[in-house]
């Protein structure tokens, strides 16, 4: 199911399966049902249908997840780094927040360390409803998360062809094309998703990120002065931009 699909149900239902468990992240079928207040025939028929119209997925330990397209793993091998990047799951949640806390200083990616603390705080990583879409895929090294591209879409009319990126790598896996990788990847998942341009907020302190995204063709779009307070300290936001 692309994100940019409208969720449609022909039956109530089914809709209230569907944001039962795309607000919950990863949810047991019986505490689904549960909740719902469902018998097991009429639950097992909603879940049935949604799992066959790509909208619901089972995890292997049989949660159900909103599914989503999920393209082939990417592996790769730099020197003695070898590292996997693919579609992030409910299930890295916990080691997405982790890396975003750890690669980020200070106040040296607001809007990353926003989101950090957005999804802890929901503890759902992935989301597709009216108000917003929410997607990440990770870089991964023996299984564990290194880095992260994160892709954040409103669901309004006006901003459909826009969506905001946050990008990152824990320091001792930098240098090794893993956020050169990441980028791409979450690059060509929007442009498959039919977004035309891509913004990136980061304080004008973060000079290595402004440069990373330059050498990858971003630009500078905007600029608002004075938009932090770090540290007692007003700082620019520099807002950089990619057309697709």
């Amino acid at each position: 199911m692309e994100l940019t699909e409208q969720l449609e149900f022909d039956h109530r239902g089914r809709k209230d399966v569907y944001e039962y468990v795309e607000s919950h992240g990863d949810v047991a079928q019986e505490e689904a049902r549960d909740a719902l207040k469902m018998d097991p025939r009429e639950f097992g028929h909603h879940v049935a249908i949604l799992k066959r119209d790509g909208v619901l997925e089972e995890a292997e330990d049989g949660h159900l997840q909103i599914a989503y397209d999920e393209a082939a793993e990417e592996e790769y091998a730099v020197e003695d780094v070898e590292y996997t990047i693919r579609q992030a799951r409910q299930a890295d949640m916990t080691g997405i927040v982790g890396v975003m806390r750890s690669a980020i200083d200070a106040g040296t990616y607001v809007v990353a360390e926003s989101v950090a603390d957005m999804i802890d705080h929901e503890e759902v990583l992935l989301r597709h409803n009216e108000l917003e879409s929410r997607m990440f895929f990770v870089a991964c090294v023996e299984g564990d998360v290194v880095g992260w591209v994160h892709l954040e879409h409103p669901e309004m009319e006006k901003l459909s062809h826009t969506a905001e990126l946050t990008v990152g790598v824990l320091d001792e896996y930098r240098g090794n094309g893993i956020g050169s990788h990441l980028l791409q990847r979450g690059l060509e998942w929007a442009a498959q998703q039919g977004y035309e341009r891509i913004y990136n907020s980061i304080p004008s302190t973060n000079e290595g990120a402004i440069a990373f995204l330059k050498e990858h063709g971003w630009e500078e779009a905007a600029r608002r002065e004075d938009h932090y307070k770090l540290g007692g300290d007003y700082i620019d936001e520099v807002m950089m931009e990619i057309d697709l």
